[in-house]
C-alpha cells in the first residue's frame, strides 16, 4: 500500500468515513473543480449503458497497400502467406499492389501475415 504524509492520511481518513452519497458528490466536485475524471480511461471510451455492445470481429482480410522498397524479399514474404502462389503471381500480385493477400483470415493469422510483409519492406493493413 502506498505511504501517505500525515496531511494526507488525515484526508484519507475522513474519506473513509464518509457515506456514499458524500463521497458521490465529493467526486462530482473534485471533477468540476480541476476538470479532471474519476473513471478510468479504459471505462470512458466504453459504450453507453443502454447501447449495445459491438461485436468484435473475428475474420480479417490482409491488404498488400504498397510493396515497398525491396520487392524481393516481399514477393518471398507473400509466399510465405501464400504458399499455393507461383514466383511469377506472387511478383504479379506485389506489382500491382494494392491487392488482397488474404481474405477471412483469423485475427493472428491475418496479423502474422502483416508481420511478415511489414518485416520484409512492404505495406500492408488488416480490414
Amino acid at each position: 500500500m502506498t505511504e501517505l504524509s500525515d496531511k494526507l492520511n488525515k484526508i484519507a481518513k475522513e474519506i473513509e468515513g464518509l457515506t456514499v452519497l458524500e463521497m458521490a458528490d465529493l467526486s462530482k466536485y473534485l471533477e468540476e473543480k480541476f476538470g479532471v475524471s474519476a473513471m478510468p480511461m479504459m471505462a470512458q471510451a466504453a459504450p453507453a449503458a443502454g447501447a449495445a455492445p459491438a461485436e468484435e470481429k473475428t475474420s480479417f482480410t490482409v491488404m498488400l497497400t504498397e510493396a515497398g522498397a525491396n520487392k524481393l524479399a516481399v514477393i518471398k514474404a507473400v509466399r510465405e502467406v501464400q504458399p499455393t502462389l507461383g514466383l511469377m503471381d506472387a511478383k504479379k500480385l506485389v506489382e500491382s499492389a494494392p491487392q488482397e493477400l488474404l481474405k477471412d483470415a483469423k485475427k493472428e493469422d491475418a496479423e502474422a501475415a502483416k508481420a511478415k510483409i511489414v518485416a520484409a519492406g512492404g505495406k500492408a493493413e488488416l480490414k
